[in-house]
């Protein structure tokens, strides 16, 4: 059940949602201003098998692969570029761009879709150009999480995937990681979306709270004290996308 914490922080799990679907394509609006987001959004995609219709930016947007079984790999097309995309994947598509997928497994592809700012409308779904399937393998904005070194700040790490290096100058996207226990409270100065991949938890907003797990979405307005606590023995991973853009690192102690 979806949960409204303490100064407007939401919670919700990604399947919460009643999807909308357009061909092979199925997107949830987990979080946007339906939330009280000012510029910040999170869905979930879906690509079934298939070629799907493409997915117009209107402002910038950062994708991330979730994992799956057997290492599902697709052809992400953006525009006229095309890459085979594999799990843990940040991708970058600049706003005016069209992003479709080419799935060739039974098993859907997944991923984590926000925008900054997020548009008044919901995304267009257009025809996809390149249905030929025959468009040359060219390099688009995107990076593995393998491929980024693991930062250290206190007893957790971070991997920023996309920032400025891969030409966003107006969003960050990482994933994190938290250990057993709870930190300090603490709150930024950006608005920020989170998706948990694995591990348990609870997500605090000042001295409200809620259980989180993997699928969980989290929104934190701009300067909201909260703190994310690991209450399972082993590692709690989350992705975080916050607008405006700058490093995960930087944080204020409540």
């Amino acid at each position: 059940m979806s949960v409204y914490l303490e100064g407007g922080c939401f919670v919700s799990h990604m399947l919460e949602t009643e999807p909308v679907v357009t061909g092979t394509l199925s997107q949830r609006n987990v979080i946007g201003s339906q939330n009280g987001t000012r510029d910040i959004s999170l869905r979930v995609l879906e690509f079934g098998k298939g070629l799907s219709l493409g997915l117009r930016a209107e402002a910038d947007t950062v994708i991330y692969t979730l994992d799956a079984m057997d290492n599902l790999t697709c052809t992400v097309f953006i525009d006229g570029s095309a890459s085979e995309v594999t799990p843990q994947t940040g991708i970058y598509v600049r706003p005016g761009q069209t992003l479709s997928v080419l799935n060739k497994e039974e098993q859907p592809v997944v991923m984590i879709s926000s925008q900054c700012p997020q548009s008044a409308h919901s995304s267009i779904v257009e025809p996809v150009e390149q249905s030929d399937r025959s468009v040359s393998m060219q390099k688009f904005p995107s990076i593995k999480l393998t491929d980024r070194e693991a930062i250290p700040t206190a007893d957790r790490w971070y991997r920023v995937l996309v920032d400025d290096e891969l030409g966003s100058t107006q969003v960050t996207q990482f994933v994190g990681s938290i250990p057993p226990g709870r930190a300090p409270d603490h709150f930024h100065n950006y608005e920020e979306v989170l998706f948990i991949l694995q591990g348990e938890g609870q997500m605090w907003a000042g001295e409200t709270k809620t259980p989180i797990g993997p699928g969980y979405c989290i929104y934190l307005p701009k300067r909201q004290v909260h703190c994310v606590e690991n209450t399972g023995d082993g590692e709690l991973r989350l992705l975080g996308v916050f607008y405006p853009a700058g490093s995960p690192a930087v944080r204020y102690e409540a």
